[in-house]
């Protein structure tokens, strides 16, 4: 097995949108991105035999061509299988105060949206564009 292939960063997460896409563009460059709000719930039974559950919310950040799609087509309520890598950043919080915040998102290469969506089932969402590369050079796993 090649050494690259044991130190693979790759998420997959698949929700709903809590949120339509936010767009944006970079102040440097000016490329283009949008940032997305997925809710992913987890279930699980406890000791005292009740079903729980869990909602997660995920910071995704899209580039370019798949970020003009999401501003585009994507809206509050849709079902979203989504593929990137996970990206931590530390960053001041109290500027001077030596105080850190981390911030975890995921960076995606790939969105699939599903014809359901969780507000209004009437209606399809669109499908994604493909990406000029749909996922990094090998295999997955």
């Amino acid at each position: 097995m090649e050494i690259h292939k044991m130190y693979e960063n790759r998420v997959e997460l698949m929700g709903f949108l809590g949120k339509n896409p936010e767009s944006k563009s970079t102040k440097k460059t000016g490329r283009t991105l949008a940032i997305l709000s997925l809710a992913t719930k987890t279930w699980w039974t406890g000791n005292d035999e009740q079903r729980h559950e869990k909602t997660e919310w995920h910071r995704i950040i899209v580039w370019n061509g798949l970020a003009e799609y999401a501003a585009d087509k994507l809206k509050k309520g849709d079902h979203l299988y989504v593929v990137g890598t996970l990206v931590s950043n530390v960053y001041e919080k109290e500027i001077g105060k030596g105080k850190s915040k981390a911030k975890t998102e995921v960076t995606t290469w790939q969105i699939k949206a599903f014809s359901i969506r969780k507000l209004d089932r009437k209606e399809s969402a669109p499908t994604a564009p493909a990406t000029e590369k749909a996922q990094p050079d090998g295999e997955p796993f």
